[in-house]
């Protein structure tokens, strides 16, 4: 399946959560799209709520539904807990770090970015937005990217950077300092409710 390009309002909409982070797609109208958006009172089945919830994760962090099997099965040859290595895997992503750091103001800009060229790691230009970040990284923009305004305007409103990675706003450089911990990670999301989808 190619990536997703139709309009994310919509599926915010339809599975009750801001993919953009701005939560406007739920101010006007809290409910699914639709004719019969207002009016749905379906009960979900065990399945239904289990499909929503992987939905969700994979809607918010962008990624196709083999690259998110991928990454589940790889979750699963790790020692610990499977959903929370897996949540782990999925924000160790460039794209991700780059828009946690600030640096765009979703995951959509923060990925183009990316694919552009206009992201260092440790120095080498990196242009895979799904790239895995280890530890001890640097994420840095190249020096012709510097003045770009869409990167200028994210760090402006940006006001929140986790403690897993550090920022240095002068120099548009941050650091993927350690993994995250399950705190850290989105609150809205139920990790149980997507092994259970994997292991029937």
């Amino acid at each position: 399946m190619a990536r997703y390009t139709g309009s994310s309002w919509k599926i915010s909409r339809r599975l009750g959560i801001s993919l953009s982070g701005t939560g406007k797609e739920l101010e006007k109208r809290p409910y699914a799209p639709g004719q019969h958006g207002p009016n749905q009172r379906k009960k979900l089945s065990e399945y239904g709520l289990q499909l929503q919830e992987k939905q969700k994760l994979r809607h918010m962090y962008g990624v196709t539904e083999r690259q998110f099997r991928n990454l589940f099965d790889k979750a699963g040859k790790l020692g610990g807990v499977h959903g929370e290595n897996f949540m782990i895997l999925l924000e160790s992503r460039l794209d991700n770090v780059v828009y946690r750091l600030g640096l765009a103001r979703t995951r959509r800009a923060a990925r183009q970015l990316v694919n552009h060229g206009h992201i260092l790691v440790d120095g080498s230009r990196v242009d895979i937005p799904s790239y895995r970040l280890a530890p001890g990284q640097t994420i840095s923009l190249r020096e012709k990217s510097r003045n770009l305004d869409v990167v200028k305007e994210a760090v402006e409103v940006t006001n929140f950077v986790p403690d897993y990675l550090t920022f240095d706003a002068d120099k548009l450089e941050g650091t993927f300092t350690r993994l995250p911990e399950r705190s850290e990670l989105p609150a809205e999301i139920n990790e149980t409710l997507i092994v259970e989808f994997y292991s029937r």
